[in-house]
């Protein structure tokens, strides 16, 4: 008889390696691997997990390089919408988990696989993100996830491997780290407590500088197009490029507390240096350069986007419309965001842009006006308070 085919979000590590000898030895499937990568992994990095794969049994092992896509149908929309989750958290592991999961899909359909499985646990988010868009885009596809239906340790899992010939350094790390393009997140002793936060050493990219320099990021209509006055056209290497200058001094870090998918709060440490200062410094051009009420409801919508996204809803059709309202705005967002950074800190000095709505001949808050009169404010004044006089009046009139 055939074997059913099998195909296995892989990423190397002990949950998925345990799934990957479990499919095959004792539920005899043909299992296809595939690590969807969005940036997190080096190429020294894929070729371990590759020779990994193979001598735990896949009958084919891919990587998957959707660093570009992810760029571009996430992160564009992420910085247009200055998304971050709680004002704090840039979504990363979890914005990343969704195109993984599109990856893996479409690479079991084009495949003809009977099943696609995941290593996550019945605890956190990326179950439901998984099985989510596995189930929205192939309903034909059946789900297998040992790790979360069998309820393991990782002392079972390590076990099993070494029983079946495979050993490897799976020792239990202090914290768990998942890096990607759009930042790492940390978890460990620290972050399942309210009440502590992660040490110095938790950090993967340690502090390098001591001084201070400036940084000088170029958008051009919402996306990168400079760094430091260097044209990009890449932008996943400008993202890059910004890590790398912007980590040396240790910024970005952060802890996020917030509602997870399943109900309960969770906390996550996490450092990204490029993500929170591209961020930022987005924001303050948008203030130069966008309307009072442009700003309002970007706020509003980036919000929603962020939380849709978080929530395994990126399949969602009103985030398509979202998006579209979002690059809408970004029209006149050109120019140059200078950036101060010091060891643990930035500071968002200024802009220089064509579009700065600042420069106008109208006048100088708080100097001269040269619009308006004077009788002009006092007429402006005097009707703008008339619904709020109403209001008073009639309170006092019922003795209130």
């Amino acid at each position: 008889m055939k074997k059913q085919k099998v195909v296995l979000a892989y990423s190397g590590g002990l949950d998925t390696s345990f799934c990957a000898m479990y499919l095959s030895n004792e539920l005899g499937y043909e299992v296809y691997t595939a690590l969807a990568n969005t940036g997190g992994f080096s190429n020294e990095d894929l070729k371990r997990v590759e020779e990994r794969a193979y001598k735990l049994g896949a009958v084919k092992h891919v990587n998957l390089d959707i660093t570009q896509e992810y760029y571009e149908k996430s992160i564009k929309y992420m910085i247009f919408g200055n998304v971050l989750r709680n004002g704090t958290y840039p979504i990363s592991v979890s914005s990343e988990r969704i195109f993984q999961a599109i990856a893996i899909i479409n690479y079991a359909k084009e495949i003809g696989a009977d099943f696609v499985a995941h290593g996550s646990t019945g605890a956190g988010n990326d179950q439901v993100r998984f099985d989510l868009t596995f189930d929205v885009l192939a309903p034909e596809i059946g789900i297998i996830t040992p790790t979360r239906d069998m309820v393991l340790t990782r002392e079972y899992e390590i076990n099993y491997l070494k029983e079946h010939g495979f050993e490897a350094d799976f020792t239990k790390m202090e914290y768990s780290i998942n890096k990607g393009l759009w930042g790492t997140s940390i978890g460990g002793k620290e972050t399942l407590k309210s009440d502590q936060t992660l040490p110095e050493e938790a950090y993967p990219s340690p502090l390098q500088e001591k001084g201070e320099e400036l940084l000088k990021i170029s958008f051009t209509e919402g996306e990168i197009s400079a760094i430091n006055g260097q044209p990009c056209t890449d932008k996943v290497k400008a993202i890059q490029d910004i890590e790398k200058i912007a980590a040396r001094y240790a910024v970005g870090r952060d802890m996020h507390i917030g509602d997870t998918i399943i109900g309960i709060k969770g906390r996550v440490g996490f450092e990204a240096a490029a993500p929170l200062v591209i961020i930022h410094a987005h924001k303050m051009l948008e203030k130069h350069t966008l309307s009072k009420w442009q700003q309002y409801w970007k706020d509003q919508v980036g919000t929603w986007y962020g939380m849709f996204l978080h929530e395994a809803q990126y399949l969602e059709p009103v985030m398509r419309d979202i998006e579209t309202f979002l690059e809408s705005s970004q029209r006149n967002v050109t120019g140059t965001v200078i950036i101060r950074l010091r060891p643990y800190h930035y500071t968002l000095v200024g802009v220089e842009s064509d579009f700065d709505l600042m420069k106008t001949d109208f006048g100088e808050y708080g100097e001269i006006n040269k619009a308006w009169t004077a009788d002009d404010a006092k007429g402006f004044t005097k009707i703008t308070a008339i619904p709020t006089k109403i209001f008073y009046a009639v309170q006092k009139k019922n003795g209130k």
